[in-house]
C-alpha cells in the first residue's frame, strides 16, 4: 500500500511540473534552470525541452507558393560535454536561376540563474556567421553566448524558400533526450506529398484538412471616352483550395544510443520525410516527380548540371583519343580512363549529385565537387564506347534511401554493366581502386541511371573479402620478454584503410600507430610496400618486443600465443540489440604463430583445437594449435562473410564473439623440464 502511494505522489509531482512548463519562447522557468540532471536520463549532457517544427507552403501574391518553415527550440545544458549544443547550423539552398532560400528573424538567448534572479544573455551578430560552402549552399552558424553548466538555451528563426520539392528530414529524436516535440506540416491540395516514416520509434502521424482561401488584388484600367479621366480600378479575385495538414506530438523520446558496429545512427533515428511526388494545378496537367523510380530517372536527367553534363564531350576528346590510342580492350579503357580521371582532378571535398561549376570548368581547373569529376568520368567512358552511368548514392551519414526519392542521395558515383555485373568507379579517391568503395559508400544499394530513364537497384558491398595476412616469428627469453619479427599482408578495404591511415604520416607516427592498442610492445624497422600503389597488396614488415604475453606463475610460464594480436573484450556487451550489427564489408583476418620456447621447458598443455561457425556461415572461427620439441605453432582464422547482421541475428553474433575471444585468451603452459 505505501509502495502504491508513493508511486502515485510521484507521477502526481512529475505530471505537475510537466503541465507548469510553459513552451512560448521567453518564458523560461526557475525549475528548469535548477534541474541538475535529467530526471530519466541523469548521465545526459543536455536535454531538448522543447523543439517546434512547423512548415506552411503559402501563396505569396505575385510570386505563387512557397514553403515557410519556422522553428523553436529549448535546450537545457547539464555538462561541459553538452555544450556543443549550443551551437546550431542553419543550411540554405541557392539555385542556377537566382531563387534562394532565406533566414530571418532570428534570435536566441542564454538563461542563467543567480540566486533567485533569471539572466538574460542574448544572441548579438558577433555570435553568427555566414559562410558560402559552394554555388549552391550557404550556412548560417549561430552560438549561444555565455553558456554554462545548468543553462538553458532557446532559439527561434523563420526560413522562407521557392524550393517546394525540397523539404527537409523532421527529426524527433537525437542522441541527447527529447522532453517534447512538435511537427506540423500543411501543404496546399495542387501538391501531393509521399512521407516515410525512420527509425525504430513508432510514432503516429495526425492528418486533417481545411479550406483556405487566396485573395490576389490587381488593377484594370477603365474604358472611358470623352473628357473623363482614365481610370484603374482594384478588382480583387478570391480561389479557395483545400489544404493538407500532418502533424505530429511526441513526448518523453529516448536517446539514441550508440552501439558497437552500428554504423550510421541516423540511420535508425526516429524522423519523418516528406518528399513531393506531383503536382496538379487546375486545368493543367500532372508535372510528376518522385511517384516512380522512373519518375526520378527522367526528372533528374532534365537538370542542367546532370543530364546535359553527361553528354558533354567537347572539351575531353582530344585528350581521350591520345590516352586510348592503340587500345582496344574494354578493361584497359576502363582503368586507363578511371587512373586519367584520378591524377587530373581534385575533389574539393563537397559532396552532391550535381555538377557545381560544370564539368567543363571543372576539367580546366583541375578541381571540383563529386558530380563534377564523376559525371565527367562516366561522360569518357560513354565516348570510349563503353556502358557507362551515373550511379546515385547515399552515404552513410545521409541515410538508407527506401522509396523513389531524389533528396534521399547525396553522392553519385560511375558504374560500368559488363555481363550481370556493376563495376563501380569513384574518382574522387585518389587511392580508389576500380569496384573498390570507401566505407563511407558503402551504405546498401547505389540506383543506377539510365540514358532512356530506366533505373535499377546496385549493390555497394564488395563481393571480395577484405584479407589481413599476419604471420609472426619470435622466441621467449628469459627475462620472459618475446621478440621476433612480423610479416602482414592487407588486400581490399584493408589495404585502402591502410594507405589512407599511413600514406601520409611520417615513421615515428607510423610506429605510434602500429603499437596503439597492443599493449606492452615495442616496435622497430618498419617498413611498408605498395602503400601508394592501388591494386597491390599493402605489405608490412616490423620487429618487434613484447613485455606483457608471457607470466611466470609458481614456476610455469603461461602464454598468450596470439600475443597482441587477440582483442581483449567482447565488443557486444548489451543483452539487447536495437539496431543492426555493421561491419562494413566482409573480411578475413588470418594469424600464423610461431613461437621458440626458452632451454629447459616443454609444453604441459596447449588449448584445443576448434571450429565454430553462425548460421548461414555468415560468420566462421578456426583455431588450431600444435606443438613438435621446442616450437610451438598455432593458427587461427575467423571469416566475416556477411557484412551486416540484423538485431535478431545479435545474440547469436555476441555469443559467437565471446567464445571466439575466450579462446584466443587461452594459454599455453610450459613448465620445467
Amino acid at each position: 500500500m505505501k509502495t502504491t502511494i508513493l508511486s502515485t505522489l510521484i507521477t502526481i509531482c512529475f505530471l505537475q511540473y510537466s503541465f507548469a512548463q510553459d513552451y512560448r519562447f521567453g518564458k523560461v522557468s526557475k525549475e528548469e534552470l535548477q534541474q541538475t540532471v535529467h530526471p530519466q536520463y541523469p548521465d545526459a549532457d543536455a536535454a531538448i525541452l522543447y523543439r517546434e517544427h512547423k512548415s506552411q507552403i503559402e501563396y505569396v501574391p505575385g510570386q505563387g507558393f512557397e514553403l515557410v518553415t519556422e522553428v523553436f527550440e529549448r535546450v537545457k545544458l547539464y555538462t561541459k560535454e553538452g555544450f556543443d549544443w549550443a551551437t546550431h547550423k542553419v543550411k540554405l539552398y541557392e539555385g542556377n536561376g537566382g531563387d534562394k532560400e532565406s533566414l530571418s528573424s532570428l534570435k536566441g538567448y542564454t538563461y542563467t540563474l543567480e540566486g533567485d534572479k533569471i539572466n538574460e544573455n542574448k544572441l548579438r551578430n558577433d555570435g553568427i556567421f555566414e559562410n558560402k560552402e559552394n554555388k549552391y549552399h550557404n550556412t548560417t552558424t549561430f552560438t549561444l553566448p555565455g553558456i554554462s553548466e545548468g543553462s538553458v538555451i532557446e532559439y527561434q528563426y523563420k526560413v522562407r524558400s521557392p524550393f517546394v520539392s525540397d523539404i527537409d528530414i523532421y527529426r524527433f529524436q537525437e542522441s541527447i533526450p527529447v522532453d517534447k516535440v512538435s511537427l506540423e506540416f500543411a501543404a496546399p491540395e495542387y501538391y501531393e506529398y509521399k512521407y516515410y516514416q525512420k527509425g525504430w520509434l513508432s510514432f503516429s502521424i495526425n492528418e486533417s484538412s481545411h479550406t483556405k482561401k487566396i485573395s490576389n488584388t490587381s488593377f484594370v484600367r477603365s474604358n472611358n471616352v470623352g473628357f473623363t479621366p482614365t481610370e484603374s480600378k482594384a478588382v480583387t479575385r478570391e480561389l479557395n483550395y483545400l489544404e493538407k495538414k500532418y502533424s505530429v506530438l511526441l513526448s518523453n523520446v529516448p536517446p539514441i544510443r550508440k552501439e558497437a558496429y552500428a554504423g550510421n545512427l541516423d540511420n535508425y533515428t526516429a524522423a519523418l520525410q516528406f518528399e513531393l511526388s506531383y503536382i496538379k494545378f487546375p486545368n493543367d496537367p500532372i508535372r510528376s516527380f518522385t511517384s516512380t523510380w522512373e519518375d526520378v530517372s527522367k526528372t533528374i536527367n532534365k537538370y542542367d548540371s546532370f543530364g546535359d553534363e553527361l553528354e558533354t564531350n567537347n572539351y575531353f576528346k582530344d585528350d581521350i583519343d591520345q590516352l586510348l590510342s592503340g587500345v582496344t580492350s574494354e578493361n584497359e579503357k576502363i582503368l586507363k580512363i578511371f587512373e586519367f580521371v584520378k591524377a587530373q582532378m581534385n575533389w574539393n571535398g563537397y559532396l552532391g549529385m550535381f555538377a557545381n561549376e560544370g564539368v567543363k570548368k571543372a576539367y580546366k581547373s583541375n578541381t571540383g565537387n563529386v558530380a563534377d569529376i564523376n559525371l565527367m568520368l562516366t561522360a569518357m567512358l560513354r565516348y570510349a564506347g563503353i556502358n557507362a552511368n551515373p550511379v546515385l548514392v547515399s552515404t552513410k551519414s545521409n541515410g538508407i534511401p527506401l522509396f523513389p526519392t531524389m533528396n534521399g542521395f547525396n553522392y553519385v558515383i560511375a558504374g560500368v554493366e559488363v555481363q550481370n555485373d556493376v563495376l563501380l568507379l569513384d574518382a574522387t579517391n585518389k587511392r580508389g581502386e576500380i569496384g573498390l568503395l570507401e566505407a563511407k559508400l558503402l551504405n546498401w544499394q547505389g540506383r543506377i541511371i539510365r540514358k532512356d530513364g530506366s533505373s535499377n537497384w546496385v549493390p555497394l558491398s564488395p563481393k571480395e573479402h577484405a584479407v589481413n595476412n599476419t604471420m609472426l616469428s619470435g622466441t621467449i627469453a628469459e627475462d620472459l620478454s618475446i621478440t621476433g619479427n612480423a610479416q602482414n599482408r592487407f588486400t581490399g578495404h584493408y589495404a585502402m584503410e591502410y594507405r589512407e591511415e599511413y600514406g601520409a604520416i611520417n615513421d615515428d607516427e607510423k610506429r605510434k600507430k602500429i603499437e596503439k592498442g597492443k599493449g606492452e610492445l615495442e616496435t622497430s624497422g618498419i617498413t611498408f610496400n605498395n602503400l601508394n600503389i592501388p591494386y597491390k597488396p599493402v605489405e608490412l614488415s616490423y620487429e618487434f618486443e613484447s613485455f606483457d604475453a608471457v607470466e611466470n606463475i609458481s614456476g610455469k610460464l603461461y602464454v598468450s600465443p596470439l600475443l597482441f594480436l587477440t582483442e581483449a573484450e567482447n565488443p557486444f556487451k548489451a543483452e539487447e540489440r536495437q539496431y543492426p550489427i555493421d561491419f562494413q564489408y566482409p573480411f578475413k583476418d588470418r594469424y600464423l604463430i610461431a613461437l621458440d620456447i626458452p632451454e629447459g621447458y616443454l609444453v604441459e598443455s596447449l588449448p584445443e583445437s576448434v571450429t565454430f561457425a553462425l548460421d548461414r556461415n555468415a560468420a566462421s572461427f578456426r583455431y588450431a594449435a600444435n606443438a613438435s620439441g621446442n616450437k610451438i605453432q598455432v593458427s587461427v582464422e575467423l571469416s566475416m562473410n556477411e557484412a551486416l547482421f540484423l538485431p535478431t541475428d545479435y545474440a547469436n553474433l555476441k555469443k559467437f564473439y565471446q567464445m571466439l575471444i575466450d579462446k584466443e585468451n587461452e594459454k599455453i603452459v610450459l613448465t620445467k623440464t
